[in-house]
């Protein structure tokens, strides 16, 4: 177990170049295209072509542990909530079965809190490496004034954000207006400064496929460091025909300009099978570099509970009740 676990510990920070962008490309934006049906059978298929099984699924199932971005985006949130969800950040599975499993030091990839919560989670999670991740620009719906949308990532970054989740105006991309999408993205890239930048899509709200892959290809070019597919908010949220079309666009940016940018599922990932057919898949499309968590993130809350079950399962070879493994 300890030789096939032994990256899971990892720490997210970038080991390769940032994404600098590049000048918008409308003519490659228009010939962008998605093949919708043959996009949804590849999609179908890769539960039937890919299992795991022991040994090798509790390894795979710790590496995504270290993917997640460990979150709380709730009306409700209180700084108590928070300092416990860094706490299971710090210690995601009981300490008797990662000694068992041989990874004592593993966390999680990220915290991913709202702005007010920031300052909160830095403190928590302080001498752990672990980075916390701030929603911004008007979550979820991205439509309060522009000048306040960048205001709130400089108050992220200045609070200690190390990575900014933004959202995209939906409307750019159903109008067709690749200009301003890029204008957009390429300003709140300047805003994060150091900080990485995660460009969320709402992918459930933008009608089509090739609306994704185009979408996804403008805001590589304006700099986002990762592209992620929904808020957690929208009605439909990752799937995996989404997932397809958005990491095909990441292989074509990476073609065309050297660079690679991570990738980010969010809303409705609650199982331990249904992260294992994501990583499956990106294994499949983009190779190994993108199981590592700078590369790759899960934006999860009660998968982690689910995953710290099946590991229970894999050690003693009983279930215990989910209420066992509570988020903190």
């Amino acid at each position: 177990m300890q030789t096939l676990t032994t990256e899971a510990t990892q720490l997210p920070t970038l080991t390769h170049t940032r994404n600098p962008g590049m000048a918008l490309d409308l003519d490659w934006v228009a010939g962008v295209q998605a093949n919708t049906s043959a996009i949804e059978r590849r999609a179908g298929t890769i539960g039937g072509r890919r299992s795991v099984k022991k040994d090798f699924q509790a390894a795979w199932l710790l590496k995504a542990i270290s993917l997640i971005d460990l979150t709380t985006l709730s009306g409700d949130d209180t700084e108590g909530r928070v300092k416990r969800l860094c706490a299971k950040a710090r210690q995601p599975v009981a300490p008797w079965m990662l000694e068992k499993l041989g990874l004592p030091g593993l966390t999680t990839g990220a915290v991913c809190v709202y702005h007010e919560m920031v300052a909160t989670a830095v403190r928590a999670v302080e001498g752990s490496n672990i980075p916390v991740a701030a929603v911004s620009t008007g979550f979820p719906a991205g439509l309060s004034p522009f000048r306040l949308r960048i205001a709130e990532i400089g108050e992220s970054v200045r609070a200690g954000a190390q990575e900014i989740d933004i959202v995209i105006s939906r409307r750019h991309v159903l109008t067709g207006n690749w200009q301003a999408l890029y204008d957009e993205m390429r300003e709140m890239r300047a805003a994060c400064g150091d900080a990485h930048v995660k460009a969320i899509l709402a992918t459930g709200e933008l009608a089509t496929l090739r609306n994704v892959a185009r979408a996804s290809l403008v805001c590589m070019m304006a700099g986002a460091d990762f592209i992620k597919t929904s808020t957690g908010k929208e009605g439909v949220n990752a799937t995996l025909p989404v997932t397809l079309t958005m990491i095909r666009a990441i292989r074509d940016y990476q073609d065309r300009t050297g660079i690679k940018v991570g990738y980010k599922p969010a809303g409705g990932i609650s199982k331990a099978k249904d992260a294992l057919l994501y990583m499956a898949l990106m294994k499949d499309e983009l190779g190994h570099p993108w199981l590592q968590p700078d590369l790759f993130r899960f934006g999860a809350s009660s998968l982690l509970g689910d995953i710290e079950r099946q590991l229970e399962h894999h050690l003693t070879g009983h279930y215990s009740a989910a209420n066992r493994h509570a988020m903190g």
